[in-house]
């Protein structure tokens, strides 16, 4: 025998073509224009959600280090502002959007509930106890996500109405009680909360951490996701029982209806929008720049618009900056009578009342009670506001009115005859009828309460109320209030307080309007005016 190897060789059969497993079938769930409105919508929300919670716990370490890194409160409320006109531009895309979905291209609304949603609600419950095998038969949406997205719209509405009454307060007043601007505050604030606790527990949970879905960043989802997760809406399409497109000429149609209204909508909601952003000026700019003069002249009472030629005791000193009043006063408006002959003893509250109709009536009624001052009444004018009188019979030089008049610039700015015309009604005794008064009332001079000064009271009211934010340390809008210097030089956006000026001031305007985080209460704004009024004295 002989060792032969065979002359062809054995080998293991080879397959001609390798298998390779198929890629699983996808199904379309949102076309693009639905992952973009997603995506800008996400974003402007986790903006305003982030800008928004740090305004409401400024005082927090988490709120104050994001003030920091935005730059200041005043830039994280332009940034707020900017992602609210963002997001608003994406409700009205959407509001039109699906309106385009259901009447030209007659797509089911199938996001609206029905009675299914309570049947699988039910089916759930018991799946859950262990009386049923699976769970319930779901459509395109369930219940969950039908809930959350009503969640969503309910939501920006709420914030999109109370938003509207913080940033036009004034006008809020004119049509509702002034109680609903401090209300209207706390529900967007509570209701930003509840928002974003709800994406935080409920969204990220169900869409991201249970199961990441991932069919509004692609736009599609697998055969087994779409069984599991929308069984009947599976069955559906494996049927081929999803609604075809209607015709090119069925669209053409009814395009030429929706359009003119679409740019009807879109014209409304623009000028809404324009109007909710330009309303008002209160909420973004408070005061006007500050004048170049000195700092900080103190004087003890209120000073004289026009020197005594020959005063009866020792003048008080004018400040260095004297006042340029709009309307120039007579030399016996000038200086007031202490008795004698009361001036222009014809004119009444019924010469007077027209003129406070026009030109104060819009803000200063029965119903806009602004800063607590009613001026459609003689007694409610005689009582004065939450400042206090306004008005010192027979001394228009120390009347609060007269003064801010003077000074200029008032939303409700009488001309100079007008100004004169009050002035000789006070003077001549503030006088309800136009019966004669043989003397004007003598006029009582300001004083100047020790307590209403920067050591007596007004020191320690900043300390508690205001130095958590505006302190050397948390210098918000650059605004330190922790000393005099500090408090006078102002902040950011010029002085916050006007030496003899409190209805001018910054400071007093801003408090008067409520809602402040570190919110003053009356009696201590009480002070503060009168610590203003007075020129800012140290002690």
């Amino acid at each position: 025998m002989t060792n032969s190897l065979p002359e062809t060789p054995t080998t293991p059969a080879v397959p001609s073509e390798v298998e390779t497993p198929h890629p699983e079938k996808t199904y379309v769930r949102f076309d693009l224009s639905y992952r973009i409105e997603h995506i800008v919508f996400l974003i402007s929300f986790t903006i305003l959600g982030i800008t928004g919670l740090a305004q409401k716990y400024a005082t927090s370490i988490p709120g104050g280090l994001t003030l920091a890194l935005a730059g200041g409160i005043e830039n994280a409320r332009t940034i707020h502002h900017t992602a609210v006109l963002v997001m608003m531009i994406v409700s009205v895309y959407h509001v039109l959007s699906l309106l385009y979905r259901m009447y030209v291209l007659r797509v089911s609304f199938s996001m609206f509930p029905t009675l299914d949603d309570f049947k699988h609600l039910f089916d759930d419950i018991m799946y859950y106890i262990g009386k049923r095998k699976h769970k319930a038969f779901y459509g395109r949406y369930n219940y969950a996500e039908k809930a959350e997205y009503f969640a969503v719209v309910w939501g920006t509405v709420i914030m999109g109405i109370t938003g509207f009454m913080m940033w036009n307060p004034i006008t809020t007043a004119q049509f509702l009680p002034g109680e609903v601007i401090p209300a209207a505050k706390a529900a967007h604030g509570a209701e930003a909360v509840l928002a974003v606790l709800a994406i935080i527990i409920w969204h990220f949970y169900h869409v991201h951490i249970r199961h990441f879905n991932k069919s509004m960043f692609t736009g599609k989802l697998t055969e087994s996701e779409l069984r599991h997760e929308h069984p009947a809406e599976h069955v559906a399409m494996k049927a081929n029982q999803a609604k075809e497109k209607p015709p090119a000429a069925v669209i053409q149609r009814r395009q030429r209806y929706y359009m003119p209204v679409a740019a009807v909508l879109v014209l409304t909601f623009g000028f809404g929008i324009f109007k909710f952003f330009t309303l008002e000026t209160t909420a973004v700019v408070a005061a006007p720049p500050a004048e170049t003069g000195p700092i900080f002249v103190p004087f003890t009472v209120t000073p004289t618009f026009t020197a005594t030629p020959e005063p009866t005791s020792t003048p008080t000193p004018l400040p260095t900056m004297t006042p340029q009043p709009t309307a120039t006063l007579s030399p016996e408006l000038a200086t007031p009578s202490l008795g004698g002959e009361a001036a222009a003893p014809d004119l009444s509250w019924i010469d007077m009342q027209p003129i406070f109709q026009e030109r104060c009536g819009a803000c200063h009624n029965a119903q806009a009670v602004l800063a607590g001052l009613n001026l459609a009444t003689y007694q409610d004018a005689l009582k004065g506001g939450q400042n206090g009188a306004v008005i010192a019979a027979g001394d228009p030089q120390t009347s609060r009115l007269i003064q801010l008049q003077l000074a200029g610039g008032h939303p409700g700015q009488l001309t100079p005859d007008e100004i004169a015309k009050v002035s000789d009604w006070i003077k001549a005794g503030a006088l309800e009828t136009g019966q004669t008064s043989d003397t004007a009332p003598a006029p009582q001079a300001a004083e100047v309460n020790n307590a209403n000064t920067w050591l007596g009271n007004v020191q320690t009211i900043f300390q508690a109320s205001c130095a958590t934010c505006h302190n050397p340390q948390m210098v918000l809008g650059g605004l330190d209030l922790t000393t005099l210097a500090g408090t006078i030089q102002g902040g950011q956006e010029g002085a916050v307080v006007i030496s003899g000026d409190a209805q001018g001031s910054k400071l007093v305007q801003l408090q008067s309007a409520g809602g402040q985080p570190g919110q003053l209460t009356d009696d201590e704004l009480a002070v503060i005016i009168a610590w203003i009024n007075a020129g800012l004295p140290e002690k």
